[in-house]
C-alpha cells in the first residue's frame, strides 16, 4: 500500500529542526529541478537526463526533497520491491528474495554535506520501510571509482555489505549494502 500523504507527514515533521528547511515529496514534475544537482554528484550517482529522472521518479514509491529557502538542497528516491525498473543493482536485492525498500540515490548538495541532511532523508526511508513492515534498506556504494567518504557515512547508518558487481558494463564496481530496518534506532 502507498504511504498515504498523513502518514509522509506524520514521518517529515520534526526531520529537520533548521526554520529555513523544508521537507517535501517529490514527482516527475520535479526532474528538471534536480538534474542539476544529481549530476553534481557524478561519479557517485550517474548522469542523468530530465526525461530518464522523469521516469525514475515515476516509478518510485517515495521520493523526497529537503529544501532550504525553497531551493531543493538534497533528495532521495526510493523503490519498493517489484518495481519495474531495469538497474543491475535494484535487481540484485530483488533476487535476494528479502523485503526490502532501495534507495536508488540519496544526493545533497556539496555546500550541504556534513549538516546531518543525509542522515535526515535515510530516517524517513527507515521509518517507511517500518511501518510498510520491510525487513531492511539497501542501496549501493561506489567501490571504483571509489567513494569513501559515502561508505563510511552508510556503515554508520548500519549498513553492511552483502556483495559486490560490477555494473555500467564494467566501468563502474558497487558494493551492495543492506541495513535491518532498526540500525538507525543501534546507530
Amino acid at each position: 500500500m502507498p504511504l498515504s500523504d498523513d502518514q509522509f507527514f506524520a514521518i517529515v515533521d520534526g526531520l529537520v529542526s533548521d526554520a529555513a528547511l523544508s521537507v517535501r515529496r517529490l514527482s516527475p514534475d520535479d526532474a528538471p529541478s534536480i538534474v542539476a544537482l544529481n549530476d553534481s554528484a557524478y561519479p557517485a550517482v550517474p548522469i542523468t537526463s530530465v526525461d530518464a529522472l522523469r521516469e525514475l521518479l515515476g516509478l518510485a514509491d517515495v521520493a523526497a526533497a529537503i529544501e532550504r529557502d525553497g531551493v531543493i538542497v538534497g533528495f532521495v528516491v526510493t523503490l519498493g520491491d517489484g518495481a519495474d525498473y531495469e538497474s543491475e543493482n535494484y535487481r540484485f536485492f530483488s533476487a535476494r528474495g528479502v523485503d526490502s525498500r532501495y534507495v536508488d540515490r540519496i544526493v545533497i548538495a556539496e555546500s550541504e554535506r556534513g549538516s546531518g541532511l543525509g542522515a535526515a532523508l535515510y530516517r524517513l526511508v527507515f521509518e517507511v520501510a517500518r511501518l510498510e513492515g520491510r525487513a531492511e534498506v539497501t542501496c549501493e556504494v561506489n567501490l571504483d571509482p571509489p567513494n569513501p567518504g559515502s561508505l563510511a557515512f552508510h556503515e554508520r547508518l548500519g549498513f553492511v555489505s552483502v556483495g559486490t558487481q560490477a555494473t555500467k558494463g564494467g566501468a563502474v564496481t558497487v558494493s551492495l549494502l543492506a541495513a535491518p530496518v532498526g540500525a538507525l534506532d543501534a546507530a
